[in-house]
């Protein structure tokens, strides 16, 4: 019997099993307190949502995308035997970076607008930050507006500019995902290669939840450019916590 499904369905749909399943990963690992940046207790007592509301929200915010994406595929006439041609290297590795400078480009300066502009702040992106302690799932959980402005249409500019295929697709969205997964995961765990190669990671974006931390840190999910460049850079030093754990601290005092 034939199952094969094709690349455009996959590229819609194995980012979301990705996004679960990894996130799913970290909810153990939030046993050591040795690795959390905030403790169990400072999750449970400062976030302004229930967690049950999050996963509906994050659930919503994903079957928009999946949508969107079906009708991006369906509109790009894109299918399975064309995006099986084999690529040069070369050309899937230009691909995949200039999709991850058009995505931070696009979130960045739509991140940062949304901190500015008072409005979209109180009425939209605030929901985001509801979440002052980060943990993984919670990564996609915005205001649906949000959702479908920085990340749907995001998304779809990176995959459209890079000029990758739906197969390509597949593994640039899985590992976007992975990455903003891990960036709210509230934890510095050893090993962890994203710290590595990624001075945007779970720390750094930690600042950027937190109250005196909101004007700084914009760049998501892979590089900081932005930020260095336009001012908006909020360096930190990891420090043990009373109690166990670790804290992100800013470098810099910023009470502005």
């Amino acid at each position: 019997m034939d199952f094969n499904v094709s690349d455009e369905i996959l590229g819609t749909f194995v980012p979301i099993l990705v996004y679960w399943v990894y996130s799913g990963i970290y909810i153990p690992l939030g046993c050591f307190e040795n690795y959390r940046l905030h403790s169990r207790k400072d999750e449970d007592e400062k976030n302004l949502v229930s967690k049950q509301t999050v996963v509906k929200g994050v659930l919503l915010q994903q079957m928009v995308q999946a949508v969107v994406a079906i009708i991006l595929f369906t509109v790009t006439g894109n299918d399975s035997d064309a995006s099986a041609v084999q690529q040069p290297p070369l050309v899937l590795c230009r691909q995949f970076v200039v999709a991850m400078l058009v995505l931070d480009t696009w979130q960045y300066f739509m991140h940062r607008y949304m901190h500015h502009n008072k409005f979209l702040y109180r009425h939209i992106h605030s929901q985001h930050h509801r979440l002052v302690v980060p943990y993984s799932f919670g990564a996609l959980y915005n205001h649906p507006v949000e959702g479908l402005l920085l990340d749907t249409i995001g998304g779809a500019l990176s995959f459209l500019l890079s000029g990758m295929s739906p197969r390509m697709s597949i593994f640039f969205f899985s590992f976007a995902t992975i990455k903003t997964v891990d960036d709210h995961c509230g934890l510095w765990l050893p090993g962890n290669l994203f710290h590595f190669f990624f001075r945007n990671n779970s720390a750094y974006h930690d600042i950027h939840h937190q109250l005196y931390g909101t004007k700084y840190n914009y760049s998501q999910p892979f590089f900081v450019m932005w930020d260095r460049m336009l001012g908006t850079y909020m360096p930190y030093s990891l420090e043990k916590r009373a109690g166990g754990g670790l804290e992100a601290k800013p470098a810099k005092d910023c009470k502005d």
